[in-house]
């Protein structure tokens, strides 16, 4: 029997509406290519299955922070093109090439490090070229950018299939860093230009750049956030009509009557201030939901809104249905998506914690098992 057959507590997975999304973006952004990014288990929404499932529709490229994501894609059968976008150790590169992964190179060292390796082992080695811009964290700086570009003529076993930087501010009112970003990069690429060489693919835009920044989307773009259904920010332009793809649902296991002036959970933060239901779901901060919540958050339980009550446990929450409110032990209680005709977004989710909507979904812990739908 499957775990989340077992187990309460599970989170669904639309691979459909991940399909929707990405064909939402091609169309925004065509003749652009689209690489989707995959890191941190998809956002918490499964590397390998959706790996799996974006390779079959036929994507073009995808994105990984490390090399042991690349590796979990390749082992699973994906065949698709894979750039792992964070910095390399050394030791690390022969597994790239071994794994056909594309290295990030940020500066001439690393570049002179690469071209050894491939060497030695009698192999080319794919790269894509990174450059700081503006985001301050990794990367050759813009400033001397024909280090590295100049470098590359020296190298013959490394094979530059790409150049990227990426967006600090993308996603913000204020557009001055982000159109400074775009002009330093595009400064970059006039190095193929003054010697005549054809160009690697180009790529900038996150999910903020899809949807604010056109003149950003060049040969590729590399949707986040909002492959999985949700927007970077309140300011971010909704550009591109995206649907979540991801539920997150647990189920009430023990019901009880909490007499007025009683407290419930840790540090008795919440006392009843009249007779009233209380429902126990067997999820908590150990599962990833925060424990920020604790008096905080809201959930739905047949479709309406309860408030979560005293602090949120390792392994328990509990919930407030008030003096008239009813449910069963398996009845299914939804933490994040839709119930009915209301529904509890990431971004608020992400609120009543006082986070990002990227930490709420990339912290659902590996012990609650995803369903793929």
């Amino acid at each position: 029997m499957q775990e989340a057959d077992i187990r309460p507590t599970r989170v669904e997975v639309d691979l459909g509406a991940l399909g929707r999304n990405l064909a939402a973006i091609q169309r925004h952004v065509g003749p652009s290519r689209v690489m989707p990014i995959l890191k941190a288990n998809a956002y918490g929404h499964g590397i390998v299955e959706v790996g799996r499932h974006l390779d079959g529709v036929g994507v073009d490229a995808l994105g990984v922070a490390y090399l042991e994501e690349g590796e979990a894609l390749r082992d699973a059968g994906v065949r698709a093109p894979i750039l792992v976008m964070s910095g390399v150790v050394g030791r690390q590169v022969p597994r790239f090439l071994a794994a056909d992964l594309a290295i990030t190179v940020p500066s001439v060292s690393k570049l002179a490090h690469v071209q050894q390796v491939a060497s030695d082992l009698g192999t080319k080695a794919r790269v894509h070229l990174k450059f700081d811009t503006g985001m301050g964290r990794l990367g050759q700086s813009h400033r001397t950018a024909d280090q590295l570009l100049d470098a590359t003529l020296d190298a013959p076993d490394v094979v530059v299939e790409g150049i990227y930087s990426h967006f600090a501010t993308s996603d913000e009112a204020d557009r001055t860093l982000t159109e400074a970003q775009i002009e330093r990069f595009n400064r970059i690429l006039d190095w193929f230009d003054r010697r005549g060489l054809p160009g690697p693919t180009r790529h900038l835009a996150n999910s903020g750049g899809i949807l604010g920044y056109p003149e950003a989307h060049l040969d590729m773009v590399r949707p986040g956030l909002l492959l999985y259904g949700a927007y970077p920010s309140k300011e971010a332009p909704r550009t591109v009509e995206v649907e979540p793809a991801l539920r997150w649902l647990s189920q009430v296991v023990y019901f009880k009557v909490v007499r007025q002036g009683d407290t419930v959970s840790y540090g008795a933060t919440w006392e009843a201030p009249e007779d009233t239901r209380v429902v126990t779901l067997p999820v908590g901060y150990g599962d990833g939901y925060a424990r920020a919540h604790s008096n905080r958050a809201e959930v739905l339980v047949g479709g309406a809104r309860k408030p979560v009550v005293g602090r949120v446990c390792m392994d328990h929450v509990m919930v407030d249905l008030g003096p008239d409110g009813t449910a069963y032990n398996g009845d299914d209680v939804v933490l994040l998506g839709s119930d009915g005709s209301d529904g509890i977004t990431v971004e608020e989710v992400a609120e009543s914690a006082g986070t990002v909507p990227w930490e709420v979904f990339t912290s659902i812990s590996p012990r609650v098992p995803r369903v793929y739908v």
